[in-house]
């Protein structure tokens, strides 16, 4: 019984750190957290869906950031801060990460 449990232990432990390893390999290849200037990206202006669509979603409240009205939300995008239409993807804001 007892090596029937260490057993499984093991395999938890082995699926839990294999797991961790394959978040880290996603992070990786999608790190917003890296500035890049963006001209383009001014209020009133669209952004490009794949520009989007790459960008991570993020709390605004933990980063302190204004809460954004009805439709929108905002972006960590090539280290900006996005806020825009989450439809129409017409800009209202943008914030340099630091």
């Amino acid at each position: 019984m007892k090596n029937i449990r260490k057993g499984i232990a093991l395999c938890t432990l082995g699926l839990i750190l294999s797991g961790g390893a394959a978040v880290a390999a996603v992070a990786q290849d999608h790190d917003n957290h890296h500035y890049v200037r963006h001209e383009e990206w001014r209020k009133g202006a669209h952004i490009r869906d794949e520009d989007w669509r790459r960008g991570e979603a993020v709390d605004w409240r933990h980063y302190h950031l204004h809460q954004p009205p009805a439709g929108y939300e905002w972006r960590l995008i090539d280290g900006n801060y996005v806020m825009a239409n989450s439809s129409t993807g017409i800009i209202s804001l943008t914030v340099v990460a630091h």
